[in-house]
């Protein structure tokens, strides 16, 4: 399964292994769902992050 590196509304970057409705796109909904955040232990708007190549 492929997980998604994400980051929450307050800053915090994770990775999760389901982030729901993503083959929907950023067009239809927007790019951004609610997770649990592991370091706030909240339900956080988060949106993906873009992982940049070295």
């Amino acid at each position: 399964m492929e997980r998604t590196v994400v980051r929450c509304a307050e800053g915090h970057v994770f990775s999760t292994a389901s982030f729901p409705m993503q083959h929907l796109g950023p067009d239809r909904i927007g790019p951004g769902r609610l997770l649990r955040c592991p370091r706030c232990a909240r339900l956080r708007h988060s949106v993906p992050v873009a992982l940049q190549k070295r």
